[in-house]
Parts: structure tokens; C-alpha cells; sequence
């Protein structure tokens, strides 16, 4: 238990529900999604909700029954009260972080980007947050401030309602020749057009380039635990089930079986060490280099970097280097005149960097010419 994170709950509960109702088609916001996605981050201690509760009489019976104290902020006659439950959520999450050292995860339930201040603040007391609210009612500066965010819509449990599409009726002809008009198909539900694509290429390429990183400043092992807590440095959304892996082991041993990454038994049980391949793909693709830059040369000549790629990409399509770990084509280049299979220099006259064969690569062509 002593390795148990110890999390905290506040809940900006009108900006969920109303998020909830407003951009997922009228559903009414549930609780069991958030609690059980925190049971497998560690123990809930606290559990806090904030709202004038006279407008979610249902809501507050729902939350009881999950052991969440209900913080009452009541609307004022004749006074505006917008930022009320805010300020008094951010003066209690602040006052916690001081009063319960132990508390070392604080879970901020909100779409508002006036909640940003909060979070800074948390993490300047050590304390890591996790960010959840509605997707289409988040402010785009809250998700990157904090340690990670779970968008609620994205959630394991949050069921949402089905888009309609209406149909047209059939007209029967009738005997006054009013033509019949077609029924089209309803058709099929198409994801929203704002929500990026999710493929594993760019996964991949995501996963390579941060293990690359990782390798370069670091001089221990880069364990798997320690590459997702990074993707989520970089990207506090990021979460593998979006590319349809379950768990972030089953998207490691996929990259494996792709290549992209090699795994190999770490200091814990299930925290697999993660490397990029030694060999393999990287050895192909220098040999590729190698080929090309042959080709253009005549064996004699230098090959400007700039239009290399294009040149590479001509030969195998699927050609790219941050698959591979490598930030740039230059430094892709780099590693293969580092590995002795091109020459690289800068060239003041051409204002580029020349690829040459290896000497001894140059050798042998002439002798075969």
C-alpha cells in the first residue's frame, strides 16, 4: 500500500455536467467512468464535488452513493456567481496540497482553462496532476499543463448515444404519375471531421523518436514504465487505447513484432527495457543510402543532401528515418557516414552537405568499371 499513489478528487461539477449534456448529445455525466479509471492510477482519498446543487438534485443523489462530498455554492439573487465554485475549489485544492503531504496525485475534473493557474501551482508543490473533461468543451491551454489528461468521452464505461441520421420515406406512385422518390441508405456514422488521425505509422515514429531521446540522455535503461511517462510529458492526452491496444505492454510488443523496437526482460516484472533495433531496418536502410547515392554519383561524383530523401523515398517508398529514431534526414546521414558507409561534408560552394561513397566503396566501383 506504501507504494500507493494517494490521489485527491475535485470535480468542477457544472462544467462536466453541463459539458456532458451540452457535446454528447444530452447525456446525463456518470461518475463510475473517472472513479474506475483512477482506481488503476492508485487510492482515491479525497473525493470533492463543487456546485449550487439545487440544479442537479439526481446528480447529487449519483455522487452520494459514491462517497463524494458535496461542496455547496449557492447562486446569489440578483448576483452573479460564475467564478464562485472556482475560487473555492482552487483555495481547497491548494490547502490540501499543504495539510496532507501524503496526498501526491491531484485530479482536477474540468474543461476550463481558468483552472490552469491551479494546476501550475500543484506542480511547483511536487504533486502530479491529472486533468478529465468533455472533449469539445476543454480549453486547449489545459491539457498540456497538466502530468496527463483523460478526455471523460474517451473513458472505458462512457457509453454515447448514437447519431442520428434521418432517413427519407418512401412515396408509393400514385395514379396521378407523381414519381416515387429513391430511400437513400442511412449512412454509416463517420467520425467527427476535427479529431486527428490516429495511425500506428505515426505512432511508431512518435515511439522511436522518444526512445532515441531517452537513450541519448540517459545512461541507464530505458524501461517501458519510464517511455510512457515521457509520451505523456510530451503529450498528456496520449493514451494507446486511441489506437486500439488495450494495454501500453500489447502496443510495445506490436512495435516489437514491427521492428520499430526491440524488448528485453527490465528490472521489474512487466517493465520490459526498450531499445531501438542495432541492426535490421536501420542496416537496410544505411545499405539503401548507399545504393542511391551510387546511383546518382556514377561511382565519381557527390550528391547534394537536399532531394536525397525524395531520391530514397523513389527507390522504397516506405522510407523514413524517424521510424528509426532519427530527428532529421541529416542526421540520419550523420549516423551512416558515422557507421563508414557515406562520406558527409559541407560544401561553401553548393551551400549543402555532399554525400560521397566510402573510400573504400569508391575503390571498389572503379575497379568494376
Amino acid at each position: 500500500m506504501d507504494q500507493e499513489d494517494r490521489i485527491a478528487l475535485f470535480l468542477d461539477y457544472e462544467n462536466l455536467a453541463l459539458g456532458a449534456r451540452d457535446q454528447l448529445g444530452g447525456m446525463t455525466f456518470d461518475l463510475r467512468p473517472i472513479a474506475d479509471a483512477l482506481a488503476e492510477r492508485g487510492r482515491v482519498v479525497v473525493r470533492r464535488a463543487y456546485a449550487d446543487w439545487s440544479y442537479f438534485d439526481e446528480d447529487r443523489r449519483m455522487l452520494t452513493r459514491s462517497h463524494v462530498e458535496l461542496i455547496e455554492i449557492p447562486q446569489r439573487m440578483g448576483a452573479t456567481r460564475k467564478n464562485a465554485a472556482d475560487i473555492k475549489m482552487a483555495v481547497d485544492a491548494v490547502e490540501l496540497a499543504f495539510e496532507r503531504g501524503y496526498i501526491s496525485t491531484f485530479v482536477i475534473c474540468t474543461g476550463d482553462s481558468d483552472f490552469t493557474p491551479l494546476v501550475h501551482k500543484l506542480r511547483e508543490l511536487n504533486k502530479r496532476v491529472i486533468g478529465v473533461g468533455v472533449e469539445k468543451s476543454t480549453s486547449a491551454l489545459l491539457p498540456p499543463a497538466c502530468d496527463e489528461f483523460l478526455y471523460y468521452d474517451r473513458l472505458e464505461g462512457v457509453d454515447l448515444p448514437a447519431a442520428r441520421s434521418r432517413r427519407n420515406r418512401p412515396v408509393s406512385r400514385t395514379g396521378g404519375g407523381h414519381p416515387q422518390q429513391r430511400v437513400e441508405p442511412e449512412p454509416e456514422p463517420q467520425p467527427p471531421a476535427d479529431e486527428p488521425a490516429r495511425d500506428v505509422d505515426t505512432l511508431a515514429v512518435l515511439v522511436a523518436q522518444t526512445v532515441a531521446g531517452l537513450q541519448g540522455s540517459s545512461s541507464g535503461a530505458v524501461t517501458a514504465s519510464t517511455l510512457k511517462r515521457t509520451l505523456l510529458r510530451k503529450d498528456p492526452t496520449f493514451s494507446e487505447s486511441d489506437y486500439g491496444f488495450r494495454t501500453f505492454g500489447e502496443l510495445l510488443r506490436h512495435l516489437a513484432d514491427q521492428n520499430v523496437i526491440e524488448l528485453a526482460d527490465g528490472p521489474a516484472k512487466g517493465d520490459p527495457e526498450v531499445s531501438l533495433p542495432e541492426h535490421g531496418d536501420r542496416e537496410v536502410a544505411f545499405g539503401l543510402l548507399r545504393s542511391v547515392v551510387q546511383d546518382l554519383a556514377g561511382g565519381q561524383g557527390a550528391v547534394a543532401l537536399s532531394g536525397l530523401k525524395n531520391q530514397l523515398r523513389r527507390a522504397r517508398p516506405d522510407f523514413s528515418e524517424k521510424k528509426l529514431g532519427y530527428r532529421s534526414f541529416l542526421q540520419f546521414c550523420k549516423a551512416a557516414a558515422t557507421s563508414g558507409v557515406v562520406e558527409l561534408a559541407w560544401s561553401p560552394e553548393a551551400d549543402d552537405y555532399l554525400l560521397t561513397l566510402a573510400s573504400a566503396d569508391r575503390v571498389r566501383f572503379a575497379d568494376r568499371t
